[in-house]
């Protein structure tokens, strides 16, 4: 992990919240909705408590969507997810709900949280914190001994998380052989599932990526992470709970997937020049997934390569779809198989709906009219609301790398060259760790480089190098 500190005064992000539109505080009806409904939520007459759940979140999450216990049975494992179930404090139609469409999703800046649901809902009330009863959407997921999904039953259950724990405390844990014992399988079954993605040639980039941290002292840093293994078998979790609701809703007739199309011609023709650039060897039959999983991911080339493949994941969206009204396409291309979102609901609103969809198709029982009502429209506001977040992240970014170089032009910096065009490419910078453009003819691709800074636009959140 690399990071630089910021120069100056402190970064203002409040200008990208109201450039973008992003909402701020909820309304006063809306609060007090929220707060009438954090008293009155109804339990489920199901009684899961016995199940000694924990949640495993970054450290200091508040918004706890999930609460896991794994176990052995007879023939394989047994997961027991508990998603919170946001359904039992929002209805249809209220204040809290209409509010909620016109956010989509929780956006996380630097600075601030600008949460889907108002906090006494979110990081109180309905957030999976332990030693506390809570209503829950209930999963349990039969395995076999290869990772293969069996049966899977959906029900409502109240629960109560016995833990919070963090991915790094418990990556400790599971490093030291000393893991708590509701996830002491984890690793095992993680390591399972990440098995059968290769096996459905799913396409995993594990690129690391920037953050914008503070440093401690009212300023900002950025930070080049990737993530820990706990926290890619902690995923592989809450895909698998997806891949299961896909399916549901597949047999059911009615659904919503988050889709992802295969990759087109043109994009897998760049990434093989790109991988002969770099002198990586790609077989002329080999899927994607599988060459980028075998790589050497600590060489220059790689990085470089795994840049031009993010290319292959494009179009993401989500597919509505009805009785009578099969979709068109399935297939989450990153995943290799067809794949809903159901364990974010707090901070995704197309979560609740995927949620009462599975819970209708395993009660047998008719999906409710305001789900059925709304369907049709949930992939633009989800589109929407993925566009806003995403428009953020780079604005975030951008303003964060010319704020830190603002002061450096004129300097020389060690890069990687990640891709090269004519006359210029795209360089990760060495410290701080920033991907920008780069003017310079025949960029040696995965290879190693001087170059200089030639500006830092704050106001525009730009960069440009140029090679030495």
């Amino acid at each position: 992990m690399t990071s630089h500190r910021v120069a100056g005064a402190p970064l203002d992000f409040s200008g990208i919240r109201q450039e973008l539109a992003v909402p701020g505080d909820f309304a006063a009806p809306v609060l007090a909705e929220a707060q009438a409904a954090s008293r009155h939520a109804d339990l489920p007459v199901v009684d899961a408590t016995d199940i000694p759940f924990v949640t495993v979140d970054p450290s200091g999450s508040k918004d706890l969507d999930q609460a896991l216990h794994l176990a052995r049975s007879a023939d394989g494992y047994r997961v027991c997810y508990a998603i919170a179930d946001v359904a039992a404090f929002v209805a249809p139609g209220a204040a809290i709900d209409t509010e909620a469409q016109a956010r989509g999703e929780t956006m996380y800046f630097p600075d601030e949280r600008v949460p889907l649901y108002p906090p006494v809902l979110s990081e109180g009330a309905a957030s999976l914190l332990p030693g506390q009863v809570r209503p829950a959407v209930l999963w349990l997921i039969s395995l076999d001994g290869d990772g293969n999904p069996g049966e899977v039953r959906v029900r409502r259950a109240r629960v109560r998380s016995t833990a919070q724990l963090d991915y790094a405390g418990l990556q400790r844990q599971i490093d030291a052989g000393c893991p708590p014992e509701p996830v002491a399988l984890l690793a095992e079954v993680g390591e399972l599932r990440l098995g059968l993605a290769r096996q459905r040639h799913a396409i995993d980039l594990n690129i690391p990526e920037q953050e914008v941290v503070p440093d401690g002292d009212g300023r900002w840093t950025i930070e080049l992470r990737r993530p820990l293994p706990v926290e890619q078998w902690n995923a592989e979790i809450s895909l698998l709970t997806g891949i299961c609701a896909a399916r549901i809703m597949l047999d059911a007739g009615v659904g919503i997937l988050r889709t992802v199309p295969a990759p087109e011609e043109h994009a897998l023709a760049r990434i093989r020049r790109a991988a002969r650039a770099a002198g990586i060897a790609w077989p002329a039959a080999a899927e994607p997934g599988d060459v980028l999983a075998g790589l050497d991911r600590g060489k220059g080339s790689t990085k470089a390569l795994l840049e031009h493949a993010a290319s292959l994941l494009r179009g993401a969206g989500y597919t509505s779809f009805e009785e009578g009204r099969p979709p068109v396409g399935t297939t989450h291309a990153g995943i290799g198989a067809p794949y809903a979102h159901v364990t974010a609901p707090l901070r995704r609103l197309v979560d609740r709906y995927g949620s009462e969809i599975c819970l209708a198709a395993c009660a047998g029982q008719q999906v409710p009219s305001w789900v059925r009502e709304r369907l049709a429209g949930l992939p633009e506001t989800m589109a929407a609301a993925d566009h806003r977040a995403h428009e953020a992240d780079r604005a975030v970014v951008g303003a964060t790398e010319a704020w830190l170089l603002h002061d450096r032009v004129g300097q020389r910096f060690g890069a990687l060259v990640l891709d090269a065009e004519e006359h210029a490419g795209t360089v990760l910078v060495d410290d701080p760790p920033i991907r920008a453009r780069c003017d310079g003819a025949d960029l040696p691709v995965g290879r190693r480089i001087g170059v200089r800074l030639e500006s830092a636009d704050v106001p525009r959140r730009e960069v440009r190098f140029a090679r030495e």
